[in-house]
């Protein structure tokens, strides 16, 4: 199985967390805003290696995934298959494209990039490491 590449699948998920987050009337909705905000960091890299405007790319990506997410009309349902077109600085559809990303891949990448932000949130011991000794010349 395979889902669509360019950064589609992080957008939406981060888009769903969003919306998630906002029912919570506590803390939780903190940690689970700052993790959607996580995962845009993806796409976000993708166009900065790129040399694009990432600023004005997430805007449309997100743009057109909320479009997805919240509209009852199909023409904007298939914005859900929308990722970073980097050769030309715009958003496409992503499986039209031929950019695809394995399934198993990516949701393995999210459940362990989930558990380490987990274990660190964790940690509750401060380790100091002593300076180091100046040396005299």
């Amino acid at each position: 199985a395979v889902c669509p590449g360019g950064g589609a699948v992080e957008t939406a998920v981060s888009l769903h967390l969003e919306d998630y987050a906002r029912t919570f009337d506590s803390y939780e909705q903190w940690a689970i805003a700052e993790y959607a905000e996580a995962l845009l960091t993806i796409p976000k890299t993708l166009a900065i290696n790129a040399a694009q405007d990432a600023i004005d790319l997430l805007a449309s990506l997100r743009v057109r995934h909320n479009a997805a997410q919240k509209s009852e009309d199909q023409k904007k349902k298939e914005y859900r298959w929308y990722g970073l077109d980097l050769a030309n600085g715009s958003v496409r559809n992503s499986v039209t494209a031929g950019v695809l990303e394995p399934l198993v891949s990516k949701l393995k990448s999210l459940k362990f990039a989930t558990e380490a932000a987990i274990t660190i949130i964790r940690i509750d011991d401060l380790v100091k490491v002593a300076p180091e000794p100046e040396h005299e010349q």
